[in-house]
Formats: structure tokens, sequence, C-alpha cells
């Protein structure tokens, strides 16, 4: 029995903590949520530490695993529950040796099936494949098939994370091909009617 599809929330690229932490409380409150993704682009280290000190209290309170994005050492140093390493950032070996062997490590796999058996040999928690859709997000380096996706979840059990574009409207497909994460970010930012409505609306779809 597959287990059923679950929300990856990945923050917006610019937020004021404080602000942004009383938003947080109502959407993880929305709905199941697996795991919340700081990314925080081009800002100073002190600002990344400031935003984890307001944020992850909120996510772990509510058994929302807390990923900050390309920074082991500072995802360890701070109590972070893991990172997500991209595929220029560090080897996965070196994320695993600065965060340790119970936290969580992901790895941006693109469209490459070897890359992801290469992260998955190696240990990774989790594999991302993307972007599946065109993203506002970032520019991304790759377009991923939904057969990639489909492939994976039929042959692997290293969980796996659809990425790019996603939003209520278009993510049933990925969904049907076996993810088992969806990592969104702009589809609940900028929901129509809300983040916490946008949790909502992925929850019915899974």
């Amino acid at each position: 029995m597959s287990t059923p599809c679950r929300l990856y929330i990945i923050t917006p690229p610019k937020l004021d903590p404080k602000p942004f932490g009383e938003v947080l409380k109502a959407v993880l409150d929305a709905g199941d949520v697996a795991c919340l993704q700081l990314r925080l682009k081009d800002v100073a280290e002190e600002e990344i530490a400031r935003a984890i000190e307001v944020l992850m209290p909120i996510a772990q309170s509510r058994g929302v695993a807390f990923i900050l994005n390309d920074r082991p050492d500072l995802a360890a140093k701070l109590g972070c529950d893991g990172v997500h390493i991209g595929q220029d950032d560090m080897p996965y070996a070196e994320a695993r040796a600065a965060v340790g062997k119970d936290k969580i490590v992901g790895v941006t796999c693109h469209n490459s099936r070897h890359l992801a058996m290469e992260a998955g040999e190696a240990g990774a928690d989790y594999v991302a494949f993307g972007a599946f859709y065109p993203t506002a997000t970032k520019e991304p380096k790759t377009s991923c098939e939904i057969e990639v996706l489909q492939w994976w979840a039929e042959v692997m059990v290293v969980p796996v994370v659809a990425i790019g574009g996603i939003t209520v409207e278009n993510a049933p497909p990925l969904i049907a091909a076996g993810a088992d994460f969806l990592a969104v970010s702009n589809g609940i930012w900028a929901y129509g009617d809300g983040p916490a409505a946008a949790v909502k609306a992925f929850n019915t779809l899974f």
C-alpha cells in the first residue's frame, strides 16, 4: 500500500520573520504539511539565523519538519531537522557529515535518473525531480517529464519530491504518478484565496 502524497512547503524568497511567522501559523494549522523548507537566497547568515529562530519553533511545534536550503553547516548549528542541497551546493557525503546521521538530507536531481540513483544509493532521505511546470520562483535548470517521476516511484524505495511550478490545478498528474511529496512555493503564497486555503485545497487532492 503506497503512502498518500503530502505537502512540502517552501518559503517565499523574501520574508520578514515576525509577520511571516503569523501567516505561517495559519498555513500550518490549515491541514497536513510534512515539511517546511526555509529558502533564502543571497541574504546574510544573520538573516537566515533570525528567520530560523522565529520560524522553526512554529513548524516543529506542529510536527512539521524544518528543512534549511543549501546550508548544512547552519542547519547543524541551529538545530534544523535537515537540509536540502542542490547539485552545485556540495556533495551529499559532506552535507551528511555536517548534519549527522539522524537528520534529513534531500538532494535536487533535476531530471536525471542517474543523479537520483547516486543520491539514493549514497543514503539521501529523498530525491527531488523538476521542474515539472514553468515556475516564477526561480529559473529552473531543467524541465522534467512525469515519466521520470513515475519510474522512480515504481522501482525505488527512497521517497521522491516533485518540484517546480506546482499549483492546486496542475498537481493531480504528479500525485497520480506516485510523488511522495509536492514541493510548493508560489502555489501556496500566491493562491487566490490565500495560503491557508491553498493548504486545504492540496490536502483535498491527496
